[in-house]
């Protein structure tokens, strides 16, 4: 017995997976066959084209002649290139990621009395309902912060006097909620995993009115509650650079997927969470990070070239790291030249690196950058463009902020609530049938025996 529950032997287990594995193989070579896009990707790379947004444009790449011509890349949000939004909030020295939140919401930035308006708006609906961090966090505690927020987003389902209720003033209710607590709902299960899992204190405080999102989340994982201004605008871009990345990725396709079934709000963005914390989709900052430790360990030398090379080799010939076989942080399904949101945040973390004693990590992870194309050119013997992308460089600075591991993910759903909430209410306002792609069956035919005949 584990956990009061019976456990399957190891013996039983591999047998019922050498019974499954027997059955169920499927010959790479009809995917080619059939002309399967897998992954909804077309032969070319490029994503399957599933619908139309004005929500946001990931430009990485033209088609130059049939073929794939490399470019640097472009995110715009609503028609606005990432670069001009935030430089924007920068010059005029606020925070951005509430403004963020709108633009994506509403297709349009807010005028100065709309943002205050709205910003008060996120900070009044903070709060959980009562008893729900009590009942639903504390109660019971998860060793991954994802699976509690998808869990408790699945619970505010039950606290929702309306929450099947499809009308646009609903949902967005619904989404604006969702998008003040999600920050809240993290903070608690971040400290009841501290406390249950690692053995530490749990230090719970109540939110603050007025406070942005990211100085509302450096004060709920901080025991002294105590941060700067510099570290709170950096995590505000951070949350701002994450906010969005158009209805192709995978949890926001998720979103959109449940929403054209017709269920709640809750369902979808449930979804999504479990998607994100994936690590081929948001959790990969968090491989980046185990990545560099691994170099850092079989790297003497972090200054030579070389010696980095030779290593990098290692992890794509799946002799070392988690021998997968992938340089975490490089290479994206449309980014070919560069990342818009790895250039920002490289550039936005290089100081606070350096004051914080990660210099050398940083110029380790700048030399993975710049030696991976080389490398990945020789081992896979073609000259594919590739750039790094923002995975390389979101985990080091949080880690330039003192956040744990186990945040790296979180953080990126509290972020991409904005834009999985406009992608749902767009697809409910202009998707108008359920997505449904379709699988070829190609099993054989087989008779069906009695009992007693069965080898």
């Amino acid at each position: 017995m584990e956990n009061g529950r019976r456990k399957i032997s190891n013996d039983t287990l591999t047998s019922l997976c050498d019974e499954f594995r027997k059955n169920n193989r499927i010959d790479p070579e009809k995917f080619e066959k059939y002309d399967v896009k897998r992954g909804l990707r077309n032969a070319d790379g490029s994503g399957v084209m599933a619908g139309l947004t004005l929500i946001c444009n990931v430009h990485g790449y033209v088609i130059n002649e049939g073929e794939r011509s490399p470019v640097e890349g472009r995110l715009i949000y609503r028609g606005i290139d990432i670069y001009d939004l935030v430089n924007g909030c920068v010059e005029e020295g606020r925070y951005g990621f509430e403004e963020t939140a709108w633009l994506l919401l509403f297709g349009k930035l807010p005028t100065r009395t709309q943002l205050e308006r709205f910003s008060t708006l996120l900070s009044e609906c903070r709060e959980l309902p009562d008893y729900f961090a009590e009942d639903m966090i504390i109660k019971a505690p998860s060793p991954n912060i994802m699976n509690k927020l998808a869990r408790s987003v699945l619970a505010l389902y039950s606290y929702d006097d309306n929450p099947e209720d499809l009308s646009m003033e609903n949902v967005l209710r619904q989404s604006i909620e969702l998008i003040a607590m999600l920050p809240t709902i993290m903070g608690y299960a971040y400290q009841v995993k501290r406390r249950h899992y690692d053995k530490e204190s749990m230090v719970i405080h109540p939110t603050l009115p007025g406070l942005s999102t990211a100085e509302t989340i450096l004060r709920s994982i901080r025991a002294d509650t105590v941060y700067t201004e510099e570290e709170a605008r950096l995590l505000d871009l951070c949350l701002m650079l994450h906010a969005e990345h158009g209805g192709g990725n995978n949890s926001t396709f998720a979103a959109r997927v449940l929403s054209s079934s017709g269920t709640d709000t809750y369902s979808a963005i449930a979804a999504a969470i479990g998607s994100l914390k994936g690590p081929r989709h948001g959790g990969a900052n968090i491989k980046v990070m185990q990545m560099l430790d691994a170099i850092k360990e079989g790297v003497r030398d972090w200054n030579d070239d070389e010696e980095i090379a030779a290593f990098l080799k290692k992890l794509i010939h799946k002799e070392a790291g988690d021998r997968t076989g992938l340089i975490y942080g490089m290479g994206h399904a449309v980014y070919t030249l560069s990342d818009p949101r790895a250039v920002i945040l490289k550039e936005a973390a290089r100081g606070l690196a350096e004051k914080k004693g990660l210099g050398p990590d940083f110029r380790l992870l700048e030399a993975v950058e710049r030696l991976t194309p080389g490398v990945f050119a020789d081992v896979k013997e073609n000259g594919k463009a590739m750039c790094a992308n923002v995975d390389l460089y979101s985990g080091l600075v949080y880690r330039t902020l003192g956040i744990r591991e186990e945040l790296f993910t979180p953080l990126f759903a509290v972020a991409r609530m904005a834009g999985w909430c406009a992608h749902r209410i767009e697809e409910l306002l202009t998707g108008g049938r359920i997505i449904r792609p379709a699988y070829k069956a190609i099993s054989q035919p087989q008779p069906y025996l009695p009992l007693e005949e069965r080898i």
